[in-house]
């Protein structure tokens, strides 16, 4: 059974930086690409971040500059480090990994930025 456990959110001031961590594990199989969901309150759900296995990265035009997706395919581990922090960041962070065309989904992250 593939899990995917999300770490590192909380609540922090604007300007400092946070790092997330997501461990998968349960799979026989590589995941392929993995990335990094918000969802604020009131909004659907939108990718900030993804990174291919060969490590070829996307980002959303809000994050770029500030935010690094980074990957260890020896521990399917995936990070996102975000530095400048603003209120406008603050929502529940998700993971996401693929197998194939099946997507698999952590419980998400809380991060809250205050003004």
């Amino acid at each position: 059974q593939v899990q995917l456990v999300e770490s590192g959110g909380g609540l922090v001031r604007a300007g400092v930086s946070l790092r997330l961590s997501c461990a998968a594990s349960g799979s026989r199989w590589d995941f392929n690409a993995m990335g990094w969901y918000r969802q604020a309150p009131g909004k659907q759900r939108e990718l900030v971040a993804a990174v291919t296995r060969g490590g070829n990265t996307n980002y959303a035009d809000s994050v770029k500059g500030r935010f690094t997706i980074s990957r260890d395919n020896a521990v399917n581990t995936v990070y996102l480090q975000m530095n400048s922090l603003k209120p406008e960041d603050t929502g529940v962070y998700y993971c996401k990994a693929e197998i194939s065309a099946t997507a698999y989904w952590g419980q998400g992250t809380q991060v809250t930025v205050s003004s």
